[in-house]
């Protein structure tokens, strides 16, 4: 689905260039779940911005569904890590934005809309402002608002960072069931060890410094299986990760 071709992005800092890719490719298939882990710096969110044509790479090209991304997609949904809600439209309005925005006629959409604020717990909150909501249930409606545009790829930077550790752990088990059930392709973006592989069917460790690099790619097969984060595979995947993350050999 997505198929990044000896990507360069460079930016200027002083009199230098500073290489934030260099030559770097990547694919992802139809309906997998890619988590990216790395130390601050690395290249994760910027690799975010290039999928969703936020930023354009200086050589090489990204494709997806065998198009050249040269700007924004409709069928791609990007939730940032302060859920980029506004904070002067309520619940509601903040879920039905994107298709506003697209100038859908409200009958044709208001039903989509009020589902989505079911599924998603926030009905009772519906008229709601943002100041108004705990963190995870700002978190929702970014999430619900996503949905809601029926993305083919959704893309996600640091979603859950800012919550605590129960409310975390729910949202985490939310994104699983949606990926499940809808067979939405995802790029994610963590600090996480836990998060990566409790969320990721693919995990990629990024080397810290600059141009990035892979320094681990890891299979992930049990991902979504029942009780995964108490099982033994669950704990090695992660002393793995945190092997690669502390300098660890790829093996």
């Amino acid at each position: 689905m997505i198929e990044v071709s000896h990507c360069d992005l460079a930016y200027v800092q002083g009199a230098s260039q500073v290489k934030v890719y260099d030559d770097f490719s990547l694919k992802v298939e139809q309906g997998e779940s890619l988590v990216l882990i790395g130390a601050s710096g690395c290249g994760k969110s910027t690799l975010l911005y290039l999928l969703a044509g936020l930023l354009q790479p200086t050589g090489g090209e990204i494709r997806i569904w065998d198009e050249p991304v040269k700007g924004t997609r409709r069928k791609t949904a990007f939730i940032l890590q302060e859920y980029g809600l506004f904070p002067w439209l309520n619940v509601e309005q903040n879920v039905s934005l994107g298709l506003r925005v697209r100038h859908m006629p409200k009958r044709m959409y208001h039903g989509t809309v009020e589902e989505m604020l079911h599924k998603m717990g926030l009905w009772e909150v519906k008229n709601h402002f943002p100041s108004q909501l705990s963190g995870g249930q700002r978190q929702r409606v970014a999430l619900a608002r996503a949905l809601t545009l029926q993305p083919d790829l959704l893309l996600m930077d640091e979603p859950l960072s800012a919550l605590d550790a129960l409310t975390r752990e729910r949202l985490q088990k939310l994104l699983l069931e949606i990926w499940q059930e809808q067979k939405l392709t995802t790029v994610l973006v963590t600090h996480s060890i836990e998060e990566a592989v409790f969320l990721g069917s693919r995990i990629l460790v990024l080397a810290d410094g600059r141009p990035t690099q892979v320094m681990g790619e890891i299979l992930n097969p049990l991902v979504a299986q029942n009780d995964y984060r108490q099982t033994s595979e669950f704990f090695q995947k992660t002393r793995y990760v945190r092997s690669l993350l502390e300098g660890g050999t790829v093996g």
